[in-house]
């Protein structure tokens, strides 16, 4: 059985076996379903009973800064550079990539289909101020939107913009009840099953490409984190199971992630 600890409240007075480990990881690593087909995997191949903390990409960095994890997976690459900088992890290895979609009412009032970059997406969405939800949780997902907005040179001030704290999940929810526009994650739109009225309505500029990545936590700074076993499950998702697994998974035909892990050197 997967466990899911969803904050940092969860870890208090939890007991854990020698082969536990703990990792944060993105709510879109979650909510994509790829977790339920590679945590099963990896308890079969290793031992290894993988818990995860599902937060946002800032979440989860704090928690590795704080040692309250042994490993993080997330997908802001600004953000966990700065991390290993800090002496917080000590590597960082590319696992998979997807890309980011923008999603918005099937009418698209914007015409954000007719795009040609995302840039273009998001100043039409500004022009008519049509209604646009942000995850405003400081996640990669949010991250990435607020440098798109920042790329686009314009002002994302005004009612119609509208930041809810919440997961990938539950910002879909909201975009599907306001019938607003949102910025996702592929692979967390196309396992999200309350659609409405929504539709994926630009994608494929270069800028939306979406890496994740995988980090130990430094053992030099926090001695009690499990880095053996964080490095070993670093082999198994490096592996020609993990490659297969991930590739193969797909949601009515179409690919969620591609598998990128280079060889150790």
């Amino acid at each position: 059985m997967i466990r899911v600890l969803a904050c940092v409240l969860a870890l208090t007075g939890t007991a854990s076996a020698a082969e536990d480990l703990k990792m944060a990881v993105t709510t879109s690593f979650h909510n994509s379903g790829l977790s339920e087909i590679l945590l099963p995997a990896i308890k079969e191949d290793t031992g290894i009973d993988v818990q995860l903390l599902v937060v946002g990409t800032g979440q989860a960095l704090r928690l590795g800064e704080a040692g309250d994890v042994d490993a993080i997976f997330v997908h802001s690459r600004a953000s966990e550079e700065a991390f290993i900088e800090g002496g917080y992890g000590t590597h960082r290895r590319e696992i998979m990539y997807n890309d980011f979609v923008f999603v918005g009412p099937g009418a698209d009032p914007a015409a954000i289909a007719e795009a040609t970059t995302a840039a273009d997406a998001l100043t039409r969405i500004a022009q008519i101020e049509a209604p646009f939800v942000s995850r405003g949780d400081d996640s990669g997902t949010h991250k990435k939107e607020l440098s798109l907005w920042d790329a686009a040179g314009v002002s994302r001030g005004g009612d119609w913009y509208r930041p809810v704290g919440a997961g990938m999940g539950a910002s879909l929810n909201t975009a599907a009840g306001m019938n607003a526009y949102i910025l996702a994650d592929r692979a967390s739109w196309l396992n999200f099953g309350n659609k409405a009225d929504l539709a994926l309505l630009f994608s494929g500029d270069p800028v939306l490409f979406n890496q994740y990545a995988y980090i130990p936590v430094n053992p030099e700074l926090h001695p009690h984190v499990k880095n053996e076993l964080a490095i070993e499950l670093e082999g198994w998702l490096t592996s020609p199971r993990a490659a297969t697994l991930i590739n193969e998974y797909t949601i009515s035909g179409e690919t969620l992630f591609t598998f990128n892990a280079q060889p150790a050197f």
